[in-house]
């Protein structure tokens, strides 16, 4: 048995550490750790601050999904107050929400994932011409079928530039010349020898890097609608009870007038071409590749349980935790399934009720191996959680030098969420089989429009890769294939929402915010609420509790919580732990394939620590910058210890 340490694992959102043992004969892995090493204090900040500026705060938990957490919270604090937004605040948060979904799925595949996949070295002894064939039938090869997407289908991609031998031979020449130059840039640090890289045509890694160095560019403008409705992006501005932008059709001064909705416009519509013709392609050609080799490894907890709370709510609502939330969502991914890789037809689908949010047996967060101790409770409710450190350090080595994590012990700054003292998964791909599993039982007798593509997406896939559904999606590849099915759903909801926006100030209804209860007398003394939201990387809920007008607790369940949390005595291993534990590894010195897996969840860690005294005087900020002064080894030059 070899033990393998990846730390930091670069390209993600934060810090995190995993350990693994590993069987070099067979690539088995024995045992499997993730560690979340930065401690997240924001929930400690929010205590006593006024909820009305609770979405600003809360929002800085992530550097990327800003939006994600402003919303959660706001619902957090408007459920508390009972609260109800205006229709068209509710039409453009939800087309905010998309348009975050869209650019962080595309950033996530082709910026963060995407080298795990394809290489620019493989790319050199690629044929242009090959390459410009390959990428002009892409669109078409891979097109699903359904009404919802003719019309992007049928536009031309005048955003991009043509798919010209010329083109992908200039793009070439760029790359030889980096490479050999022997400074690889944005593209070092990666194991290109791997067999790994062999999947894929030459041609194929070409056309992939030349939309790598396009979406470099494009993906900005695909939040412009953050910029139109919340002044800019990342951490655009909300107000509770609805949204701070004043809408006129007629008058030009307006923060919102016709010409800025037509820039939103171009934005989404430039989103849903991008989805149909780039991003799906590309990762459908690399997922087929890869299930014709067989690597149908990397599931983890897919195939046995996932949870979802359900997105988009069609009008505004009252009372998520009385039940308000689940009563007109456009996608209804509210509920858990579990064992859906024995069947669609026959897995068991569990609903997530207001009874459940407000049951302290069915929503809870343990700590045994979390560095969090909890006074005379093994597992608590959200609304009572507690964020009291209890730093225990390493099995072996020293707190500044960590040789081996205490698997017995504590070993991550990450809690343990359960439900109904089980672990889930969450994300996209739970998402999909909740839906999937749903429509396939009659769960779903009258699906939205976005339901019924979430299916034709599937069982296009399916069709496609020559696998059932519960053989393909509860996999690795499958996690990457489900986040660009959503990127390409979210692309056609923030269409969606927006037509209904338009609508419905046509009608002379531009009201965007309610201010009745604004003002702290018209509180209730005590209150609590939840906010619930399916983020990019899935299913994040907010518990707050307010006295006397401020808040008294706040506590964050976030998707990576749930799929990076450490192993619990009973309920076994979360997500990432379970999804290594799945996986075979060719070479235990150059671990591509755990990389792959856990880069698959798109892992958003704590952006940062930050420690202050009981003055609230910052004592000490800890980088990783390269160009600060710090450093990061790795040992034996691969980045395994």
């Amino acid at each position: 048995m070899q033990h393998v340490v990846v730390d930091p694992v670069t390209r993600i959102e934060g810090h995190l550490r995993v350990e693994l043992m590993i069987d070099e004969t067979s690539g088995r892995v024995a045992d499997a750790l993730s560690s979340g090493t930065a401690w997240r204090g924001l929930e400690l900040i929010m205590h006593g601050r006024d909820p009305r500026d609770a979405w600003a705060y809360i929002q800085r938990i992530c550097g990327v999904c800003t939006t994600a957490h402003a919303l959660a919270s706001l619902r957090a604090v408007e459920d508390a107050l009972s609260i109800k937004i205006p229709k068209n605040a509710n039409y453009i948060r939800n087309i905010m929400g998309a348009s975050l979904t869209v650019q962080d799925h595309t950033i996530h595949f082709y910026h963060l994932h995407g080298l795990d996949w394809v290489s620019p070295v493989a790319a050199l002894s690629a044929d242009p011409v090959a390459s410009a064939r390959i990428a002009a039938s892409l669109a078409e090869t891979y097109r699903v079928p359904n009404p919802t997407l003719e019309e992007v289908y049928s536009s031309a991609p005048k955003d991009f530039p043509a798919a010209t031998p010329d083109y992908f031979r200039t793009v070439q020449r760029k790359l030889k010349t980096i490479v050999d130059s022997g400074q690889l840039g944005i593209f070092s640090a990666q194991w290109w020898e791997h067999p790994d890289y062999n999947l894929l045509p030459p041609e194929v890694h070409l056309v992939a890097v030349c939309h790598y160095l396009e979406m470099l560019d494009r993906q900005r403008e695909l939040v412009t609608p953050h910029v139109i409705f919340g002044g800019k992006n990342p951490h655009p501005h909300y107000v509770m009870g609805g949204m701070p932008c004043s809408i006129s059709l007629r008058d030009g001064n307006s923060p919102i007038n016709a010409a800025r909705l037509a820039e939103v416009k171009k934005a989404i519509d430039l989103g849903r071409r991008l989805a149909a013709r780039y991003y799906l392609p590309d990762a459908l050609a690399m997922a087929s590749a890869y299930v014709k080799a067989g690597y149908l490894d990397g599931g983890g907890l897919a195939g046995e349980r996932v949870l979802g709370f359900g997105s988009f709510p069609e009008e505004p609502f009252l009372n998520t935790k009385e039940g308000g939330f689940f009563n007109n969502l456009l996608v209804r991914t509210n509920g858990v399934v579990e064992n859906f890789g024995r069947g669609a037809q026959i897995a068991d689908v569990h609903r997530i009720s207001a009874e459940d949010l407000t049951d302290g047996s069915a929503f809870g967060e343990s700590v045994g191996h979390a560095w969090f101790r909890y006074q005379g409770a093994e597992e608590l409710h959200p609304w009572k959680g507690q964020t009291e450190p209890d730093y225990t350090g390493p099995k072996d080595g020293t707190d500044t030098d960590w040789r081996a994590l205490d698997e017995q012990g504590k070993y991550s700054w990450v809690k343990t969420p359960r439900w109904k003292g089980r672990l889930c998964e969450v994300g996209p791909l739970a998402r999909y089989i909740i839906v999937y599993t749903k429509a396939r039982q009659q769960i779903l007798p009258d699906m939205t429009w976005a339901e019924k593509l979430m299916v034709d997406q599937v069982d296009y896939v399916s069709s496609l890769l020559g696998r059932r559904a519960e053989e393909w999606m509860p996999t690795m590849v499958g996690r990457m294939v489900a986040r660009a099915m959503d990127a390409q759903l979210n692309s056609e909801i923030a269409r969606y929402f927006f037509d209904r926006l338009i609508a419905n100030v046509r009608t002379g209804d531009t009201q965007v915010a309610n201010m009745e209860r604004w003002d702290p007398s018209a509180w209730p003394k005590q209150a609590r609420g939840v906010g619930l939201y399916e983020a990019p990387r899935g299913a994040l809920s907010h518990w707050v509790t307010i006295d006397g007008g401020k808040i008294d607790n706040y506590q964050c369940i976030v998707p990576t919580t749930w799929n990076a949390c450490p192993r619990d005595d009973k309920a076994g291993r979360g997500a990432y732990e379970a999804a290594m534990m799945q996986t075979r590894v060719k070479n235990p010195r150059q671990p591509l394939e755990i990389l792959k897996v856990i880069r698959s969840f798109d892992p958003c860690m704590a952006c940062a620590t930050h420690l202050y005294d009981l003055q609230g005087e910052e004592l000490r900020i800890v980088t990783t910058d390269p160009y600060s002064g710090s450093r990061v080894e790795e040992a034996n030059g691969d980045g395994c210890k």
